[in-house]
């Protein structure tokens, strides 16, 4: 097959040399509500069009790449004195599969314990390309299924305002969950 990027012949949908000049992660860091610090890898206005595959068979392919290169790495270096759970937002199957499940899966380590079908929204709707006052307007209205671990880190591939992020960690706070902070793939608000 050819590299996406770069269209050389690759075993990989992104080749090597692509993945190292292109997709090596750095660490950016925001504060959303309760001062919860989100951290991405990624500015999303370089990997945007990486992102829209999500809905596609190609994107379980990019985000696996993506989590490997960024999450993976994360919970090598990650250390805490108990084993945390790694909590995909809402990480139901659409289109095959669920891209919060794969980047949580990338979080699994001897301080990460992953989680699936802990955080699901009752509400459907999709916040893609929506504005602040649409969101606003229609909450994701969380549930919080039982788990033991008190400590989480919440995974999600995108902060675009933190409304979503904030409605997950409100829902786990009301279950006595303490979020420690949150990884996404990319941040939009980074220029």
């Amino acid at each position: 097959m050819k590299c996406l990027l770069c269209e050389s012949y690759s075993l990989s949908h992104i080749c090597s040399s692509c993945q190292e000049l292109f997709l090596t992660p750095k660490i950016y860091k925001r504060k959303i509500i309760n001062n919860i610090e989100v951290i991405s890898f990624y500015k999303y206005s370089e990997i945007k069009e990486l992102l829209h595959t999500k809905h596609t068979d190609l994107g379980y392919y990019i985000y696996t790449i993506l989590a490997k290169n960024s999450f993976a790495l994360f919970a090598q270096s990650f250390t805490y004195d108990s084993v945390v759970s790694a909590i995909g937002v809402d990480d139901k199957i659409d289109s095959g599969y669920s891209h919060t499940a794969i980047l949580s899966k990338h979080l699994q380590s001897k301080n990460i314990q992953t989680l699936y079908n802990k955080l699901r929204a009752k509400n459907s709707i999709s916040y893609a390309g929506k504005s602040r006052a649409f969101r606003l307007l229609n909450p994701r209205d969380f549930e919080v299924k039982e788990f033991s671990n008190e400590n989480v880190i919440l995974v999600d591939d995108i902060i675009t305002t933190g409304f979503t992020l904030n409605q997950s960690i409100k829902a786990m706070q009301q279950k006595n969950k303490n979020v420690l902070f949150c990884l996404t793939l990319a941040d939009v608000s980074l220029k």
